[in-house]
């Protein structure tokens, strides 16, 4: 009987998170792509830097796949990857990452949109990380003009 009611549950929960992949990849990169977010947020929570990058690299192919390079998911991922480079001091590998998914929010979003300044938030922290303030105070300011916006 418990075996039953197990699989009864099952099917549901597998029914349910079908139906949630499909609505899911309509709206985004998909509930794959959600999954593999959460894992890398928690790998970086617990220190685990190195599996965290390789999820987060799968993260980034799921959503290009699912929705395109010039989506807004892919810039998530982009940011996340960048993120974990940054925390681990490879800045060289995330400049351009950090660029990419400035790049692709201003085209999707447009120049003033909340995200857009997030993405110069994270590039300008990773200028003043390398020094380079003149830079960062550039990105900074102009993240600043959008966030003053009002919505």
């Amino acid at each position: 009987m418990k075996h039953i009611r197990f699989t009864t549950r099952l099917a549901i929960v597998f029914t349910f998170l079908c139906g949630l992949s499909s609505f899911a990849h309509a709206q985004g990169a998909g509930i794959e792509w959600d999954i593999l977010n959460q894992e890398t947020m928690e790998l970086l929570r617990t220190g685990k830097y190195a599996r965290a990058v390789v999820v987060a690299k799968q993260a980034l192919q799921v959503a290009e796949q699912n929705v395109g390079p010039d989506h807004p998911d892919v810039a998530t991922s982009l940011n996340n990857l960048a993120g974990l480079y940054k925390t681990q001091g490879d800045y060289a590998r995330a400049e351009p990452l950090y660029k990419r998914a400035l790049a692709i929010r201003e085209k999707a979003l447009g120049p003033d949109h909340p995200h857009v300044a997030t993405s110069l938030e994270n590039l300008a922290a990773l200028y003043r990380a390398t020094k380079r303030s003149a830079e960062a105070e550039a990105l900074e300011q102009r993240a600043a003009r959008i966030r003053a916006i009002k919505r």
